[in-house]
């Protein structure tokens, strides 16, 4: 593909949350494409991050579509909740679903796109015979839970298989990657296909975060 279509989604999890309007209307101004929503219940995760007030709050001044990333136990419970509060793309992990096929459905019924995350040890061949259904696959590039950990450098190769599993089957499906991006690894994981980057540190923790966004944006 194109590498002018690569999307950048900014995780607000890496924002400054006492200045949270700020750092939103910095990505609407920048040349990010979505806001990345990391959801975390301190259960599937070891952490706990926000929840509906929070995102509700993000949705009202975001001029850019939600990417919601529920890291959380039995997602089901929750998918109308956060269409509710602006949702347009809800992924949910794999290892947290026992009916992962009801669950992609439900979520498109709401009318959102469907995405499925894949922690570092889990193998997307497990994906084959939903791959035709979804709309994105988020592959971790580090365990997820907290950010600014380094990169686990077999998410390359694990994204180049998951490409040709998506080319073999005609899959629609995008593939992101969440966790560890920075200019070095990006350019290897466009090169294996990947087609949304999710930056957390490496936006917000520089000194001139559009800029930064811009850099990856033009990779």
């Amino acid at each position: 593909m194109s590498n002018q279509t690569v999307l950048i989604a900014p995780s607000i999890l890496s924002a400054d949350f006492a200045n949270l309007a700020n750092d939103i209307e910095m990505v609407n101004q920048s040349q990010a494409d979505w806001f990345h929503v990391d959801v975390m219940d301190g259960v599937f995760v070891p952490n706990i991050s926000f929840g509906f007030p929070v995102i509700k709050a993000i949705q009202k001044y975001a001029k850019k579509p939600l990417d919601v990333h529920l890291m959380i136990v039995d997602p089901d419970r929750y998918l109308a909740d956060f269409k509710a509060v602006g949702a347009e793309v809800l992924t949910v992990h794999i290892e947290a679903c026992n009916h992962l096929h009801r669950t992609i459905h439900a979520i498109k019924e709401l009318g959102m796109k469907a995405g499925v995350a894949v922690n570092p040890h889990t193998p997307v061949s497990l994906l084959e015979d939903v791959i035709l259904d979804l709309d994105l696959v988020c592959l971790m590039g580090v365990n997820p839970g907290f950010g600014g950990q380094k990169f686990i450098k077999q998410t390359v190769q694990k994204c180049a298989t998951l490409k040709a599993m998506i080319t073999a089957k005609q899959s629609n499906c995008l593939i992101e990657i969440d966790g560890g991006v920075n200019e070095q690894t990006a350019k290897d994981l466009i090169a294996a296909g990947a087609d949304v980057l999710v930056a957390g540190n490496f936006v917000f923790g520089a000194t001139n975060p559009t800029q930064a966004i811009a850099d990856l944006k033009s990779l």
